[in-house]
């Protein structure tokens, strides 16, 4: 993620001085709409676009499905599950444990390479608000913790990792393809962590109250959903 940011802002220089034609050659209507709007609001647009659009729905959606797809399915894949029911530990804090692995080792490189921007920033001479690019960090944090809460409790109803895996490969691929169309783009989740999200964050300084709150509410929500799901396994 970080790599992708660094080549980003490297980048950056070379995308603003051809924006007219990088919007020539756009084959798509929502592309051009989006190279006219980091030509109208400059290197904000840009980072939103390539740092949290780009690089952290697609790698932190990624990281979500490979570190939550095989949390408990894997182990009974394995024929490990008994074994780790077995311990002198509670399953509720047995699952509480590995969630919080997971979902920390998804979200905290959002904040971490987030917060590398004002040193890259530096060598393209430009500069943003930290305090709302960290907001900007807590909307994406909460929309990755969905997508692996969601596929963590497919892992607790599941014995197949691979099966869970394409499935949300599937599902990713649809979402994205319908985002694209202008007359389906609503009706894709990543309406929920694009540009135009982030761009209003960012101005306004704030989260967006009701769609933190849906986000932070559905994450609890598969989060209960998983420990009442493997409350009732059997190895």
């Amino acid at each position: 993620l970080e790599v992708l940011l660094v080549l980003a802002v490297w980048f950056w220089p070379d995308f603003e001085q051809n924006l007219d034609a990088l919007r020539g050659v756009a084959p798509l209507q929502m592309l051009k709409d989006l190279v006219d709007r980091i030509g109208d609001e400059g290197v904000v647009a840009y980072v939103n676009a390539q740092h949290f659009f780009k690089g952290c729905n697609a790698l932190g959606s990624v990281a979500a499905v490979l570190l939550a797809m095989g949390a408990v399915a894997g182990e009974a894949q394995r024929g490990t599950l008994e074994i780790w029911l077995a311990r002198p530990i509670s399953r509720r804090r047995l699952l509480a444990e590995r969630f919080a692995a997971g979902a920390l080792a998804v979200v905290v490189p959002v904040f971490v390479t987030t917060a590398t921007l004002p040193w890259l920033l530096e060598h393209v001479n430009e500069e943003l608000e930290m305090g709302p690019m960290f907001l900007c960090a807590t909307h994406q944090a909460l929309f990755l913790l969905d997508a692996y809460a969601a596929v963590f409790l497919c892992s607790c109803l599941s014995s197949s990792p691979l099966r869970i895996a394409f499935g949300f490969l599937v599902l990713a691929i649809f979402e994205f393809s319908i985002y694209m169309v202008e007359s389906a783009t609503h009706w894709s989740v990543f309406r929920w962590s694009d540009v135009e999200v982030y761009q209003r964050i960012y101005s306004k300084g704030a989260l967006d109250p009701l769609r933190a709150s849906v986000l932070a509410a559905l994450a609890v929500a598969l989060f209960v959903a998983s420990q009442r799901a493997f409350a009732r396994r059997v190895p």
